[in-house]
């Protein structure tokens, strides 16, 4: 389903009542966080990730919809630069986030430190050679992303956008989500036109305002 385009004040935007429930909304999404090279173990983490960090007072839906806005759910996104020349990292790309760029999928590799029973199921690593039933290799580090490290960045960025609904009203409302939602990516917010980036993402709230009522963009 395409997106549509909204603009002007809050009150222009979608009311509450269209949005999805949380479940359905994953459901949805998380074909788009498989494409990325999510395993389905980085997947159920972040929804782990996300519940736990909505007991904040952030609406999970919400949480997750800026996550698919902002990183499409790869746990291993690049760390790239606001407009501002700050470093922006992990799933929500939010600042003084820990980022794991690259680092998705990697539920799957073997670690060896030197001498481990061999496992058929498991693929082996390039370096590693098998001896009666032994696998050896040279010591290899290889990270893996465990729950810990994805509820980092979700707890970051949830954080980061419950300030913002802070500098408002904090309120569980349509208007002031999409305000915050604006002041997320813009840091500043034209309350006649939520669609003026302000040198940020022009279309942020109103792509969000799509992903909330069950919407993808692939």
């Amino acid at each position: 389903m395409s997106f549509q385009s909204y603009s002007g004040p809050a009150s222009n935007f979608p009311a509450q009542s269209t949005w999805k429930d949380f479940n359905t909304l994953f459901n949805i999404n998380k074909p788009t966080m498989l494409q990325t090279g999510d395993s389905g173990e980085d997947v159920g983490r972040i929804f782990n990730a996300i519940v736990d960090a909505a007991k904040i007072g952030v609406e999970e839906r919400v949480i997750l919809c800026i996550i698919m806005q902002e990183s499409r759910g790869n746990v291993g996104v690049d760390d790239p630069k606001n407009q501002d020349g700050k470093v922006t990292g992990g799933l929500m790309q939010a600042i003084e986030s820990p980022g794991f760029s690259g680092q998705h999928n990697l539920t799957q590799v073997c670690l060896f430190q030197s001498i481990l029973n061999c496992d058929p199921a498991c693929p082996p690593s390039p370096l590693a050679s098998c001896r009666r039933g032994e696998c050896i290799e040279p010591k290899l580090t290889v990270i893996i992303l465990i729950q810990a490290q994805i509820s980092s960045m979700v707890q970051a960025g949830t954080k980061h956008f419950k300030g913002n609904l802070q500098q408002l009203d904090n309120a569980d409302t349509a208007s002031t989500i999409y305000r915050a939602l604006r002041l997320y990516n813009s840091g500043s917010i034209n309350e006649s036109n939520l669609s003026d980036g302000k040198g940020a993402t022009p279309e942020y709230v109103s792509d969000i305002a799509n992903r909330l009522q069950g919407r993808t963009n692939g």
